[in-house]
């Protein structure tokens, strides 16, 4: 696939609410399958520098193992403490049932 976006895994991976690290062109990304819909957010607390993906889904949100902040996986937005920096969130398409990511124009609350 051209434009920006970079393969990351085939959809059909991606179980239901169970994150997945990935790392495309040197950016830790954090993909999930929530509700029907994938996303990407960068894979790294914007609180305390651990991994995402390695924390809970609960609907349309993740929440970070340490400290339990909460991060809307649509906007990047903090949605509990004790983070108040969003992440950001990137692109997706799913092209013949293969997830691609666009790293290079992240989206970013603010």
């Amino acid at each position: 696939m051209t434009d920006d976006f970079l393969a990351a895994c085939p959809a059909d991976e991606l179980e239901d609410d169970k994150p997945r690290r990935f790392e495309l062109d040197g950016v830790p990304v954090c993909l999930v399958r929530a509700q029907g819909d994938i996303y990407a957010i960068n894979d790294v607390c914007s609180h305390a520098d651990v991994s995402l993906s390695e924390g809970d889904v609960d609907e349309t949100t993740i929440e970070c193992w340490l400290h339990g902040s909460r991060f809307d996986l649509a906007t990047g937005k903090p949605t509990g403490l004790p983070a108040t920096q969003p992440v950001p969130v990137y692109p997706v398409k799913v092209d013949a049932g293969e997830i691609y990511v666009n790293i290079h124009n992240p989206h970013l609350e603010r």
